[in-house]
C-alpha cells in the first residue's frame, strides 16, 4: 500500500512540475510575447527576443519531457537551472520587493526539480519503460 502511495506521489509531482512549465511557463509567454518582453526589459534583460524564444523552447520541451518522464534527470536539472536564472534576473526581490513571493515560489519549484534530477522519473515513466537492464 505504501509503495503505491509513493509511486502515485512521485508521478503526480513530476507531472505537475511538467505541466507548470507547459502552461504558465511556455503557453502564457507565447500568448503574451509583447507583455513578457516588456516585463523582461523592465528588469534589464538583454537580447530579449533570443532569450524569450529559448526559454519557451526549454520550458515547452522540458515540460513535455517531465510529464511523460523522458530523460527526467537531465531535463529536470536544466529546468532547475533555468528557474534559478529566471528568479535571479526577473524576480529579483532585492530590487523589486513585490517579487518576493515569485522568487520564493520559484525556489520551491527548483527544489522539486532537483529532487527529480536526483531520483529520476520513477517506474511510471518512459525512462523506466526504456531502461536498460544490463
Amino acid at each position: 500500500m505504501l509503495k503505491n502511495f509513493e509511486l502515485l506521489c512521485s508521478t503526480a509531482g513530476r507531472v505537475i512540475l511538467g505541466l507548470y512549465f507547459i502552461g504558465p511557463g511556455a503557453l502564457l509567454k507565447i500568448t503574451n510575447m509583447d507583455g513578457t518582453s516588456a516585463y523582461m526589459a523592465e528588469h534589464g534583460m538583454i537580447f530579449i527576443s533570443f532569450f524569450l524564444i529559448l526559454t519557451i523552447i526549454i520550458q515547452l520541451g522540458g515540460g513535455i519531457a517531465m510529464v511523460v518522464g523522458y530523460q527526467t534527470k537531465p531535463v529536470a536539472f536544466v529546468l532547475a537551472g533555468l528557474t534559478l536564472v529566471i528568479s535571479m534576473v526577473l524576480h529579483d526581490f532585492w530590487n523589486f520587493p513585490d517579487q518576493t513571493q515569485n522568487f520564493v515560489k520559484n525556489m520551491a519549484i527548483m527544489a522539486g526539480l532537483l529532487v527529480s534530477a536526483g531520483l529520476g522519473a520513477g517506474p511510471w515513466s518512459l525512462d523506466s519503460k526504456f531502461a536498460r537492464t544490463d
